[in-house]
């Protein structure tokens, strides 16, 4: 498994299409993004270039390959508003395998090791991140990865007929 990362810097319209596949997959969106409603799990979003190019003024971004083969990407913000603990040089992580033959092989746990290098080498001392209450295999990769519960936030997302807290984590570098 040849697994390497390559910093986001110049996104092209590949790169777009592929994040607006990702970001409207139906067997990713329960997980990727809070819902308030049955209407939003089904609401398609389009990025554009331009989008992206303006997340990277305030968001790493981070493509996963595996053998040559882009499977997802991962990223982190520097004290977002929306950390549970406002605690300075903290840096919010997320991650989404968007090709399913990448899920479930350890890639996102070698994924999450590397951009944690990333962020201590940034001078980062703490890291935060939201799961989902119902994602019981992205609770427990966090867990095994040494990231501790430090919060809840109810009524956070819609799936399956009901809402669903948002189970906040933390990590100390």
């Amino acid at each position: 498994m040849g697994i390497n990362f390559i910093k986001l810097t110049h996104p092209s319209p590949e790169i777009v299409d592929v994040f607006n596949r990702w970001e409207n997959d139906p067997d990713l969106v329960y997980l990727t993004r809070p819902n308030q409603e049955k209407s939003e799990l089904e609401r398609q979003e389009l990025l554009t270039l331009e989008a992206l190019e303006n997340r990277l003024k305030h968001q790493y971004i981070y493509l996963i390959y595996n053998n040559d083969y882009l499977i997802g990407e991962m990223n982190y913000m520097i004290d977002p508003i929306h950390l549970y603990r406002k605690v300075p040089g903290t840096g919010w992580l997320g991650i989404t395998i968007g090709e399913s033959d990448g899920r479930g092989k350890g890639i996102g746990y070698t994924a999450i090791q590397y951009l944690e290098k990333q962020m201590k080498a940034q001078g980062l001392k703490r890291i935060e991140l939201g799961v989902f209450e119902f994602n019981k295999a992205g609770q427990k990769l966090y867990q095994r990865l040494g990231y501790k519960q430090i919060g809840l936030i109810k009524d956070f997302t819609y799936f399956q007929g009901r809402m669903w807290s948002d189970l906040r984590m933390e990590k100390y570098l």
